[in-house]
């Protein structure tokens, strides 16, 4: 199993960014993606989930109308398009999936232990 996220950096305030998460090794459409983000000194956090064919994937409220998660699963890629960033948006930014995190079930219904695979991460710094 490899989740490869992609597309972090620097980004000015009201700035936009898309990253991706490249996925491997399991079947896609049978579990669920997570998007979490850990700043410096927080707890990690999970700010969206998508399952297979999911038409109302999760998004938390504290990026809710600002972020929007997507999944090709032809590509076996899940995106997050981060728009209107703030400061407090700057973290380390992680995809996941699990053994249970399976598309059978509301994806946000899932705790964060559930989640065994995990990318690297990917930087986002939000600054003028």
């Amino acid at each position: 199993v490899e989740l490869v996220e992609s597309g972090g950096g620097l980004v000015q305030p009201g700035g936009s960014l898309q990253l991706s998460c490249v996925t491997s090794g399991f079947r896609f459409e049978v579990y669920s993606i997570g998007w979490f983000r850990q700043a410096p000194g927080k707890e990690r956090e999970r700010i969206a989930c998508i399952s297979h064919n999911d038409p109302s994937p999760y998004t938390a409220d504290s990026v809710k109308d600002r972020f929007t998660v997507s999944r090709d699963n032809l590509g076996k890629t899940v995106y997050l398009v981060m728009n209107n960033l703030k400061g407090e948006d700057t973290a380390v930014y992680y995809c996941a999936t699990g053994g249970t995190v399976t598309a059978g079930r509301p994806c946000a219904s899932a705790s964060i232990d559930e989640y065994n695979y995990w990318g690297q991460g990917t930087q986002v710094t939000v600054s003028s």
